[in-house]
């Protein structure tokens, strides 16, 4: 949606800090999250988009100021009160009150491994020849909305170039919404001087994948 988390190309948030390592985790509790988070996600209504629509919804302080692995267990944890799978007291509580079935298999580590290790194709039939061909100048849409979209403000309104063709995706603004549609899916090539006043004379270019409801010709 149209909020405080699209920060790319904004201004007056301080200097990136990189970060000293390459380690994911920098604590016990981040690993927990993490995996709490990918093994809650594996039932088939459970889709990225929906993940990411739920935490755009988290306030504005929070979002900004809380550390990225306890947004990420805060946003699951509502969907899952949502989901029916947990309740509210039972998160204050610190126990669930749910009985596992007797004679399930435990998870075993290696299992859970190969899961979060598989990769998610989300390639998908469209039944209508791409609008756009490579070497096309297109432009991004003005307009946003109030659901998730991955068309970033950074470049709504900026003409670009079709550098590669996808074929169809799942439609990332439908998907938030439990909706199943599939899109074309471009990478559209940007002069960085075309999005930022300051990159003037830059031959830098910025590469971004867009679908293409979000295009029109330029």
């Amino acid at each position: 949606m149209d909020g405080f988390h699209d920060l790319g190309g904004r201004e007056g948030f301080g200097p990136i800090v990189d970060k000293a390592d390459d380690k994911p985790f920098h604590a016990d509790w981040e690993m927990r999250a993490f995996g709490i988070k990918e093994v809650s996600a594996a039932s088939s209504s459970w889709t990225i988009d929906w993940f990411r629509h739920c935490r755009e919804l988290v306030v504005p302080v929070d979002y900004l100021t809380r550390p990225y692995f306890d947004q990420r267990l805060t946003t699951r944890a509502a969907q899952l009160i949502d989901e029916g799978y947990l309740t509210f007291d039972e998160i204050k509580r610190g126990t669930s009150a749910f009985s596992p079935k007797p004679g399930l298999p435990p998870q075993t580590p290696e299992a859970a491994r190969a899961f979060v290790r598989t990769p998610t194709s989300f390639a998908v039939t469209v039944n209508t020849p791409p609008r756009f061909a490579l070497g096309g100048q297109v432009r991004c849409r003005l307009d946003g909305g109030s659901g998730h979209t991955r068309l970033p403000g950074y470049v709504r309104g900026r003409a670009g170039v079709i550098h590669a063709l996808h074929g169809g995706h799942a439609f990332a603004d439908a998907s938030a919404h439990g909706e199943e549609r599939g899109e074309h899916l471009y990478t559209v090539s940007f002069a960085s001087a075309d999005l930022w006043p300051e990159a003037k004379g830059s031959r830098d270019r910025v590469f971004v994948d867009l679908w293409e409801s979000y295009l029109e010709s330029a």
